[in-house]
């Protein structure tokens, strides 16, 4: 994997200290052993915790046992920072602090059939999209397995004080997931384990996003997981997304659609292909007819994106009229496609958004 550092060797500098959700079933009992403690108080920590509970709340530890095992496996990893709220509350951009000082956000989306939570893998990102906020910012460092989790437990917590709960998850904040692969890899399976040993969503409720790290895709391919694959793809001719997607240049459009839908192949999973439409740069009605004749009659769906506005970029989203015409040339040609609905632009969390500015 040497000659790959792109894929699995990002920054790791500055991660927190080993928490829970880093370690694995037999790691936790051998922590909790090291601790002096019986194998089986890693269960009941591990239940309390991906349920949402706070230490205080773990009653069925004496005091004592409480505060040493929280005191060594529970961390603090991520502090509140600022939470804004927009759609009558119903969409919740939280910003996190870590224990370095790095800032990252999640975004807490809540629909009348579900309930989602976009996540952050990285703090920044390295792969320098030029319409996307978070990849004009760079790349900070990579999140723990712990810290990513942690978003989603702290979003389960605050759904079960309102009676609820988280139903699914997606990859789609800030960072490239599968830059980040063996921390994301972890966090999926603690998120998708059913409890005491993981948060228990169901993995077909889990999207992971990618640029198309074609090496890492092919190795997610071997995982044996279920979950959904999102590919960000912005451009069905190399020209164009070399410019869009510059990692495009490392691994054209049909390497990346070929391992994305042998992905596809291997899981049944339906492949999601992820498009934002720019105004007279990516929505004519040829592009349209070239990704037509590049998904036909595959597994697929795109989710049309209108552009949403980042700071500094000179880029607009499509006309309503190019953006219908887009659509209609897809579902002509038999690939189904629809537009997304756009939730939390006027508080800078929609997709492309996140930039975890403090001012």
């Amino acid at each position: 994997m040497t000659s790959l550092p792109l894929v699995f060797d990002a920054p790791t500098r500055g991660l927190p200290p080993r928490h829970l959700a880093d370690l694995d079933v037999a790691g936790r009992r051998e922590a909790v052993v090291a601790l002096g403690e019986k194998a089986f108080r890693a269960e009941q920590l591990s239940r309390h915790y991906f349920a949402g509970h706070l230490p205080e709340q773990m009653t069925d530890l004496t005091g004592a046992v409480r505060e040493k095992l929280a005191g060594d496996l529970l961390p603090p990893l991520l502090t509140v920072v600022r939470e804004v709220q927009t759609d009558a509350g119903d969409t919740v951009k939280t910003l996190w602090r870590g224990h370095d000082g790095t800032l990252v956000e999640s975004v807490l989306m809540r629909y009348p059939e579900r309930t989602t939570v976009c996540i952050s893998s990285q703090a920044g990102c390295g792969m320098a999209c030029p319409f996307c906020a978070t990849g004009q910012a760079g790349l900070t460092r990579n999140l723990s397995t712990g810290e990513i989790v942690e978003q989603v437990v702290a979003a389960q917590r605050t759904e079960a004080a309102r009676g609820g709960r988280v139903s699914n998850v997606v990859f789609m904040g800030m960072g490239e997931p599968l830059a980040n692969y063996n921390r994301v890899i972890g966090a999926v399976r603690r998120i998708v384990d059913p409890a005491p040993h993981g948060v228990g969503i169901g993995q077909r409720s889990v999207v992971v996003s990618t640029v198309g790290l074609v090496p890492a895709m092919r190795r997610l391919t071997q995982e044996g997981l279920q979950v959904t694959l999102a590919l960000s793809l912005h451009a069905p001719d190399d020209e164009l997304r070399d410019t869009l997607v510059p990692v495009n240049t490392r691994w054209p459009v049909r390497e990346v659609l070929g391992a994305a839908l042998d992905y596809t192949a291997s899981t049944g999973r339906r492949l999601s292909i992820e498009y934002a439409l720019i105004r007279d740069v990516n929505d004519q009605p040829w592009r349209a007819d070239l990704l037509a004749r590049l998904l036909k009659h595959k597994l697929v769906h795109v989710n049309l994106i209108p552009l949403n506005p980042t700071p500094g970029s000179e880029w607009d989203a499509s006309p309503k009229k190019a953006e219908r015409e887009f659509v209609r040339r897809l579902r002509v040609a038999g690939v189904n496609a629809t537009v997304r609905e756009t939730r939390g632009r006027e508080i800078a969390g929609a997709c492309g958004q996140l930039s975890a500015a403090e001012a």
